[in-house]
Formats: structure tokens, C-alpha cells, sequence
């Protein structure tokens, strides 16, 4: 079977993209239905909404019933689009991590850099309490290159092991685990709640404030990550035959490296730990438009966001109107999956 492509060049900028023609296609599905499971997210409710009536709120249509104004744009939608926004970027982070270490269980969760966002947010929960929201990404992210640098120098050895970096990335995020337990236990009790809830990864209670603090993160960092996919082609042939292509194997992949702490320590610090999204959702992208970084970083992202909308959806229906944190749907819906892909990869 041929492998058909589509190739878009700039001529204003050095960058050339070739994708796969089915690519266009799958993004199209994917988006229109992650547009109606946050549709459908933003309707469900103690007060429902109809569907209807969430579109045309959303393009200044008047509904006729104010109340569904108020409800929409200030209760509902802005967690469902922070809900959709993490799941991008816990999505691209891992297919950076993936390409930039040849490994198909690199998953920012799994190997400690989720933690060590986690253990520079709550530190800045419990003992600054009074900072701004703003400063909070920022902490997340010294966090997540802190210890995606520390877990990828720990793990060379003339390369990077699969297991190797599984095992170390297991014992980093042991440690700083332990740290944040720390802080929790000690910590004043208003901001150890806080810090609690925020754990538990979830995006009850988001507001348009802590979505414009996500956001410029995403806007900045995605991009990088679709202009640097021709070098994550490269890299994942090896380091040898990169070079041998011209690439500067070293500072592309510190380029990387700090891509995916940026957009994981964004995450973090907006909705707290939502595991295994890094995980599952660029595997499943590559099941279906292979491992062409071009299309395989977008097709992860959208698959990101509607993981994490419909987590979150089903946190709110399964057991309403108790709410359960969006962050244990995916971890219940993650921990088999990553040990199915354990039990395929020991097979191969």
C-alpha cells in the first residue's frame, strides 16, 4: 500500500510539513466529536441546559431565558474548555516524550514529571498562598524541567532504556511524592485542603481567569511542538542517523525537553494531576495515522482534550450529584491500559 502524503511549505518560514493524507480526515472526526461531548458537558448540570441553547450562547445568539446566559459562560463553560485545554497539552507533552525517547510508555505521569510539577504547585499552595494565580504555571513548569532533567541524565547510559527510564522516573516521583506528602501533613489547613482537591486533578470550579492563565502556555508551546515534529522524525531514528541528517541531536532534544515540561507544568498547575492522558492518547493516534510527528502531535491533542472532557463528564454523571475528580476516571481508565501495553511490549 502506498504511502500517500500531502506536503505544505512556508515561504516566509523554513518549515515543510508532510502529512499523511488521511490525517486532515481524522483530525475532522475528532474534532467535531470532542465539539459535541463539550456540548453535551457544558448542558448537564444540577441546572440543565439544552444543547441548543449552549450553541447559541456561545455565538451571542440570545436564548431567550438569561439564566442559561449566567449558567453557560459562567459556571460550565470555562471548566469544560480548561478541561479540553489540559487534555491538549497533557497530549502533546506526551508524544514529545514518546518521540524524544523512542519509547511508547514515556508517559510524563508515569515517569515522575507530572510529580515534580505536582510537588512545585503544592509548595507554592501551602507556603505562598498569597501569590498570585498567575505565578502558579510558572512554578509547575521549574517543577517539570526540574525533574524531566534529573529522570532523562539519570537514565543515560549511552542511550536511553525503556525500563531503565520507567524504573527512575517510578523512583522520582516516589521522592518528590513524598515531599509533597510532607508539605500536606504540616501545611495550614485551608491550604492543605486546597491543595487536597487540587491533587486529585480535577476542573471543578475553573474560572475564564485560570483559563487565560493556561492559555498563552499553550498558545507559545503547541505551535513549538508542530514546528519541531521534523525533528522528532529525526530523532527517532536514532542519534547517529540524525546527525548524519544535520540535525543538532543535543539541543533539539533540550529544545524538547523543555517543550514538554512547559506545556506539562501548565497542566498541572490548572487542573492538578490527571494521569495517563500522556499515555493513552497519542498511542491511540499513532494506531491511527502512524508515527509521522506532523500528524501524529494534533491527532494526539484533539484525542487529549476529549479524553479529559468526557473524563470529566463522566465524573459528574456517574454518581450525581456527588462529583468524582476527572483525574481518577483516567487513572481507572489508564492503569489497565498501561498494563496491557506492558504485557504487549514484554511480548515483542
Amino acid at each position: 500500500m502506498k504511502n500517500h502524503t500531502l506536503v505544505f511549505r512556508s515561504k516566509i518560514f523554513p518549515i515543510s510539513f508532510r502529512l499523511q493524507k488521511r490525517v486532515p480526515s481524522v483530525l475532522f472526526i475528532l474534532v467535531i466529536i470532542t465539539l459535541v461531548a463539550m456540548v453535551i458537558s457544558t448542558s448537564i448540570g444540577e441546572y440543565p441546559t439544552p444543547p441548543l441553547a449552549v450553541i447559541q450562547t456561545v455565538l451571542g445568539i440570545e436564548t431567550g431565558n438569561p439564566e442559561y446566559t449566567f449558567v453557560i459562560n459562567t459556571l460550565r463553560l470555562p471548566r469544560t474548555l480548561t478541561a479540553g485545554f489540559v487534555g491538549m497539552a497533557l497530549a502533546t507533552s506526551g508524544a514529545i516524550m514518546q518521540g524524544l525517547t523512542r519509547n511508547p510508555l514515556a508517559d510524563p505521569g508515569i515517569i515522575g514529571i507530572n510529580a515534580g510539577a505536582s510537588l512545585a504547585a503544592v509548595a507554592l499552595i501551602v507556603l505562598f498562598p498569597s501569590l498570585p494565580v498567575g505565578t502558579l504555571p510558572l512554578a509547575a513548569f521549574g517543577g517539570a524541567l526540574a525533574a524531566s532533567v534529573l529522570i532523562y541524565l539519570l537514565a543515560w547510559d549511552q542511550g536511553t532504556h525503556p525500563i531503565r527510564l520507567i524504573l527512575i522516573g517510578v523512583g522520582i516521583s516516589a521522592v518528590t511524592g513524598a515531599f509533597t506528602n510532607l508539605l500536606v501533613t504540616f501545611g495550614e489547613i485551608n491550604n492543605v485542603s486546597q491543595a487536597l482537591v487540587w491533587l486529585a486533578g480535577s476542573v471543578y470550579g475553573r474560572t475564564w481567569e485560570q483559563l487565560f492563565s493556561l492559555l498563552p502556555w499553550l498558545l507559545v508551546f503547541i505551535p513549538l511542538a508542530l514546528a519541531s515534529a521534523p525533528q522528532l522524525n529525526a530523532l527517532a531514528l536514532g542519534d547517529e542517523t540524525a546527525k548524519s541528517l544535520g540535525s543538532r541531536v543535543e539541543w533539539q532534544r533540550s529544545f524538547l525537553l523543555l517543550i514538554s515540561a512547559a506545556l506539562t507544568g501548565a497542566a498541572v498547575s490548572t487542573a492538578g494531576t490527571i494521569s495517563f492522558v500522556g499515555l493513552i492518547a497519542p498511542h491511540i493516534a499513532r494506531q491511527l495515522v502512524g508515527g509521522n510527528h506532523e500528524g501524529l502531535i494534533p491527532v494526539s491533542a484533539v484525542w487529549g482534550a476529549m479524553i479529559v472532557v468526557i473524563a470529566d463528564l463522566l465524573g459528574r454523571i456517574i454518581f450525581a450529584p456527588v462529583e468524582l475528580p476527572c483525574g481518577i476516571i483516567t487513572a481507572i481508565i489508564g492503569a489497565p491500559y498501561f498494563i496491557y501495553l506492558l504485557i504487549q511490549t514484554r511480548k515483542k
